[in-house]
């Protein structure tokens, strides 16, 4: 009986080393569209076993055609260093253990952009920390080969901005009916700060919810120099350009 305990524990072990390790290749992103990606995937195979169909809404826009205040909105409220880190942000990912020791649940949380991306293109939203490991050496590997250019035009193309709709192009047109370059300022951070509850919230009527964060990200942006500090209260703030000094994309 100990033998056998001990053959299924080092087979376990093994095939979480093997999973763990075996990381895809991503040189084939260096370039071209993103088609679709393993949440996408996911999603539809979730609705046809509800018996329905999800029309999946997805618009590639290179770098150059989505705005600047989307670009900047994103990076500051999803990730404050991802022109900083490579990957993986440490110091918030030691902070984020540490609150869910404190909570008693693996809530993780502290997910840089790259990280996302990888588990968007490649994993799925579980909490297991085998996958959580996975992700870490997939987005090193994506910051190693792709660059953060790159990584974030992915990023913006392939994010959940609600049911069925995915990417930054997608998200602008069904939500404000216009090209994901044409964005207002207060347009861009409504949709940034949906990101991490895409399903609950909608940037175009704006609750509660996404207005306390807008004022957040807002503020944030204009500390940083990627808005203007006038009208504060405006609906149609002018659209910020270039990147801060220390934040040009790679």
């Amino acid at each position: 009986m100990f033998k056998k305990t001990a053959l299924a524990a080092l087979l376990v072990l093994g095939a979480c080393v093997v999973y763990v390790l075996w990381l895809p290749d991503v040189a084939p992103l260096k370039r071209g569209p993103i088609k679709t990606t393993s949440f996408i995937e996911r999603r539809r195979r979730a609705a046809e076993r509800e018996g329905k169909k999800l029309k999946i809404q997805i618009t590639w826009a290179p770098y150059d055609l989505i705005s600047d205040d989307l670009k900047h909105a994103v990076v500051t409220a999803e990730d404050d260093m991802f022109y900083r880190h490579h990957g993986v942000d440490w110091a918030g990912t030691r902070a984020a253990l540490i609150r869910d020791w404190e909570l008693k649940r693996p809530a993780f949380g502290a997910s840089t952009i790259t990280q996302q991306l990888a588990r968007n293109l490649y994993l799925s939203p579980s909490k297991n920390p085998l996958r959580k490991i996975k992700e870490m050496l997939i987005a090193k590997r994506l910051e190693e080969t792709l660059g953060k250019r790159r990584i974030l035009e992915l990023y913006l193309n392939v994010a959940e901005w609600g049911r069925g709709i995915y990417g930054a192009e997608a998200a602008s047109q069904a939500y404000f009916g216009k090209h994901a370059s044409e964005l207002t300022a207060d347009e861009a951070v409504a949709l940034a700060v949906v990101l991490p509850s895409p399903s609950k919230h909608n940037p175009a009527k704006r609750g509660r919810y996404v207005e306390r964060n807008m004022r957040r990200v807002m503020g944030r942006m204009r500390k940083s120099g990627l808005l203007p500090e006038e009208d504060e209260t405006s609906d149609d703030v002018a659209p910020s350009t270039g990147a801060p000094a220390g934040l040009t994309p790679s």
